[in-house]
């Protein structure tokens, strides 16, 4: 464990409206802007192959040919069909062929919206189909654009029956509005939903887990619920028709409740993990779901497990995971070959010295009970910061662009962990997205001979470094390159047998929201990279130049391995445009936001990567900044804004208009993926 740790709790930042950016004209209530609801608490925060269709020494025999003859087939594919070409089409007509559309989805065939936070699974009975997620808030202009931004950000459910080669895209059913048959089959009751997460049984069912938030009446409550959306094969399970697999909704049940306190206080849930038994032994076709609990405004949290029985209809009573310790965040669940269960987390320091790193407990019993928590591995975590500075916008504006966020502000001379302009403004002039430590874990389910357990996170790397500005990644002031690492863990011997070792050790860039996958054999990873940015410096965020500037700077890169981990091979770019995720899209266009992780999945050598990506994203110039900021212009996105005047009996007001011309490709960030090595 080495020293500079950095206290996560420190990162709660209670919410705060010293900084309004609206004016309200006709005293309507004050919404203020945020950050989206969906995803408030940030990591560290703060049997053989029966069903696959192809025998176990097929996939074997490919492995080797495949990894060493792999080359990247762009372009990249779109996942987030909101451009006016494909559209989106509901789940009912998906399912039916029977026709419905409604004002959101009508408004999400042309929002040219953002998405980020992506979900990707595999079926494993067929490579063919594959089904994704994000946070989709291509819908928020659903009341025209007149209205304002008051319409749902919700999970997309994107499906590919080619590989990854084209998509369809949609929402899953229960969105505010949804009148379709289906909607009746959803206990969702909030306003928005996010937090991605999908798993599939063996027997086609697929299952979309979320954390939703946000009151549909428009009031300060912050639910916190989590649910899990159930999809299946409309011919039965186990039918052979495969393509037809998680095609057909048929319902989402809530597994826990929030208090809903308003402004994320009271009882919240967040970050969610989904798996299900696929192996076809004793615990075959258990679902298993995990999350993270909030409780009061001081952020203390614990992790949470509940699993269903049923295919997903009804969860049992939630089962906290972490008595021992605190300041938890991002689960992740494992199942091993013979159905043993693992649950990991990352776990912050605290004033009681604990360990920063990553926690683990394990289950024997289907995931009925679980044993005592232990740190399977640490690690020295990073969390972009930087000292707020928040300042009014010169002219007010009448209208939020971004009224249904709700993440609260940090008050001057507090820390921040993104920064942009106006209220979200930091001391170093930099315009960065929030990013932290994050780890994802996973075991192959089809290998019956190890219980190992394959462990990915992002943490400092080499000396922590003073940036000379309050910029820092341990604390204001310091920083480090941060890079991706791997750790095989047996949950056999309860003891790290592989690592930590770095995926792939370079000198230059910053590595980012790594992901693994391990079904079939193979271990495929993947993870943002920085090594081709123009302005990297290990003192500075992703594609921050020293005069403030921003740069495109983030590929994606992918490695795998055919022994468990032993030996990787060398790493693939996979991105084909070199996207710029700094780009002020979030609360009122003043802040960037590119989510809290990517995903990998995988079945021997067949895998699929999917990202948030801005090379859509159409650059433009802030009206309401006079003069120009630091970043000159190079954050700033394509926004239309009048300047309007009015006579009162207290004098003459002058107001800035919310941005008139959403389509027009300003708030055009999307999820991008791409078969990976």
């Amino acid at each position: 464990m080495l020293d500079a740790v950095i206290d996560l709790s420190a990162f709660y930042i209670p919410p705060k409206d010293n900084y309004p950016t609206t004016l309200d004209i006709t005293h309507l209530v004050h919404l203020e802007s945020m950050k989206s609801l969906c995803c408030f608490f940030h990591s560290n925060s703060f049997r053989k192959y029966p069903r696959i269709g192809i025998s176990g020494a097929l996939i074997a025999a490919a492995v080797v040919s495949a990894i060493a003859s792999f080359k990247p087939d762009p372009p990249n594919t779109r996942l987030t069909n909101d451009n006016r070409a494909n559209g989106y089409v509901s789940a009912y007509t998906l399912a039916t062929d029977n026709p419905y559309t409604d004002a959101t989805l009508d408004e999400c065939s042309i929002s040219r919206g953002r998405q980020n936070e992506p979900a990707i699974a595999v079926d494993p009975r067929n490579t063919s189909v594959l089904l994704g997620s994000s946070n989709d808030y291509c819908g928020v202009y659903n009341r025209g654009i007149p209205a304002g931004a008051v319409g749902p950000i919700w999970l997309g459910y994107y499906r590919s029956e080619n590989g990854g080669s084209s998509w369809t895209s949609s929402l899953v059913p229960g969105y505010p509005d949804d009148s379709s048959p289906y909607a009746k089959l959803s206990q969702a009751r909030t306003a928005t939903a996010g937090d991605p997460v999908i798993a599939w049984d063996g027997h086609g069912r697929a299952f979309f887990g979320s954390e939703s938030s946000g009151d549909p009446a428009g009031t300060a409550k912050t639910f916190g619920d989590v649910w899990v959306a159930r999809y299946r094969n409309p011919d039965g399970a186990d039918a052979p028709t495969t393509a037809r697999d998680g095609l057909e909704y048929y319902g989402t049940t809530v597994v826990a409740s929030g208090s809903s306190a308003p402004n994320l206080l009271g009882k919240f849930h967040d970050k969610t993990s989904i798996e299900a038994d696929r192996t076809g032994g004793r615990c075959d076709g258990n679902v298993y779901f995990a999350w993270a609990r909030f409780t009061g405004n001081v952020g203390q949290s614990n992790i949470y497990v509940s699993r269903s029985t049923d295919h997903g209809v009804t969860f049992s009573n939630p089962q906290q995971l972490t008595s021992q310790v605190k300041n938890v965040q991002d689960p992740s669940i494992s199942v091993t070959g013979n159905g043993n269960v693992y649950v990991t987390w990352d776990q912050g320091t605290t004033n009681s010295n604990q360990t920063e790193g990553v926690g683990v407990v394990k289950s024997t019993d289907c995931g009925a009970t679980f044993g005592p928590e232990k740190v399977l591995v640490g690690y020295t975590g990073y969390a972009a910061q930087d000292v707020s500075t928040p300042q009014p916008i010169p002219i007010p504006q009448s209208q939020p662009d971004d009224p249904l966020f709700n993440e609260g502000r940090a008050a001057s001379g507090s820390l921040a962990r993104d920064c942009g302009d106006f209220a979200d403004a930091c001391q170093s002039g930099y315009t960065f997205f929030r990013r932290a430590t994050n780890t994802q874990a996973t075991a192959d389910q089809y290998d019956s001979n190890h219980e190992w357990i394959y462990v990915v996170y992002d943490a400092s790397k080499g000396p922590i470094l003073d940036t000379g500005t309050t910029y820092g990644t341990i604390s204001p002031g310091k920083a480090a390159q941060t890079a991706a690492y791997f750790v095989r863990y047996n949950g056999a011997t309860g003891a790290v047998d592989l690592g930590p070792t770095l995926l792939d050790d370079q000198a230059v860039g910053h590595q980012a929201f790594p992901d693994v996958s391990a079904d079939g054999g193979v271990l495929h990873a993947f993870w943002w990279d920085s090594r081709h940015d123009p302005c990297y410096s290990p003192i500075r965020p992703f594609g921050s130049c020293a005069n403030r500037t921003t740069v495109p700077s983030l590929d994606v890169f992918a490695t795998t391995s055919s022994n468990h981990g032993v030996s990787w091979t060398t790493p693939v770019k996979i991105t084909d445009t070199m996207s710029n995720g700094n780009f002020e899209q979030f609360d009122n266009r003043a802040v960037p936001f590119g989510g809290d992780y990517l995903t990998i999945t995988g079945l021997g050598s067949f895998a699929f990567g999917t990202w948030t990506d801005w090379r859509d994203t159409v650059q433009g110039t802030d009206p309401r900044e006079s003069p120009e900021d630091e970043d000159a212009a190079t954050a700033d996105v394509l926004q239309c804004r009048t300047l309007n005047t009015i006579q009162t009996k207290k004098g003459t007001f002058s107001f800035w208009s919310g941005d008139l011309c959403p389509h027009d490709g300003g708030i055009d960030q999307n999820i991008y993926g791409d078969t990976t090595p």
